[in-house]
């Protein structure tokens, strides 16, 4: 019979790709962690891990268990909030940037659904200045996004360096024509940053892609149409940070929670602490 202690340490596995960060989100000794997948291989027979000195990952025969054991684990879940007397329940409307969505919330919805499946978890993906708009209005409960340095609203998570990116950087900056900017578009707080950067040294740009995707600015951006602005931990592949002296400086930014007051104070908790505990500086979001 299989372990849903093993299959749990086998899906963080999965998840988070190292041994030492899967233990440290169980609560757990890394050695122990090891020994669960061990007795996992040795339950199935097979060789669920394939681990060197630069890589953790699922062999073909743990792509095979991982959606039974991520179904055992829901079920699981389930069971024990059906006969648990703090069962969560309700309704939790969470509002979250775009871009966070597609980097680094997945994991962490996934975890929260298993954990509380009596709780109905609504997602809106938008831009922050949107969110919070919807948020003062009663339409989210939480809210994951940004804010500007000096702001104090919502619990802060971390800060994070805004740089500009471009696939060929040299030769977006001998063109001699006004930057061409990829942005989210307005209000994008990192497009008013980085139109705020170049008006301030005088630097004469021009927007030649607006996308509400991260993924099809980096599309853009990739094609060599201009210049991206995103987090430094989060630069896109086959991107490259332009030096620090060759634009103007950018501004941080800030990533917060934000609750709606009068929002159920036990669900709210429930998922801002597991926001709070997976989220960290550099853990790879993006802002809009």
């Amino acid at each position: 019979m299989l372990s849903l202690t093993h299959l749990n340490s086998f899906v963080m596995l999965h998840q988070t790709g190292s041994f030492t960060v899967a233990a440290e989100r169980l609560g757990l000794g890394q050695s122990t962690v090891t020994q669960h997948i061990q007795r996992l291989e040795k339950s199935v027979g097979k060789q669920l891990i394939f681990r060197n000195t630069h890589q953790v990952r699922i062999t073909a025969e743990g792509e095979a268990l991982l959606s039974y054991a991520r179904g055992m684990l829901e079920l699981n879940g389930k069971v024990m909030s059906l006969f648990s007397e703090s069962r969560l329940r309700g309704r939790l409307r969470l509002g979250v940037s775009e871009d966070v969505v597609e980097n680094r919330l997945t994991t962490i919805l996934e975890d929260f659904i298993r954990l509380h499946p009596l709780v109905d978890l609504e997602l809106t993906v938008d831009l922050s200045v949107n969110l919070y708009q919807m948020l003062e209005v009663g339409d989210l409960d939480l809210v994951l996004a940004k804010r500007h340095l000096g702001e104090t609203h919502g619990q802060l998570l971390y800060r994070e360096p805004l740089v500009w990116l471009a696939r060929d950087p040299d030769l977006i900056l001998s063109r001699g024509d006004p930057l061409p900017l990829i942005a989210f578009p307005a209000p994008s707080i990192t497009r008013r940053l980085a139109q705020r950067a170049l008006d301030r040294e005088k630097w004469a740009w021009r927007i030649v892609c607006t996308c509400g995707s991260l993924s099809g600015l980096t599309a853009a951006a990739r094609a060599g149409m201009g210049v991206l602005v995103q987090p430094r931990s989060m630069a896109p592949s086959g991107l490259r940070e332009i030096p620090a002296d060759r634009l103007p400086a950018l501004e941080d930014v800030e990533f917060v929670l934000v609750p709606r007051r009068g929002a159920d104070a036990a669900l709210l908790a429930a998922l801002s602490d597991l926001i709070t505990k997976r989220i960290a500086p550099h853990a790879g979001l993006a802002t809009d």
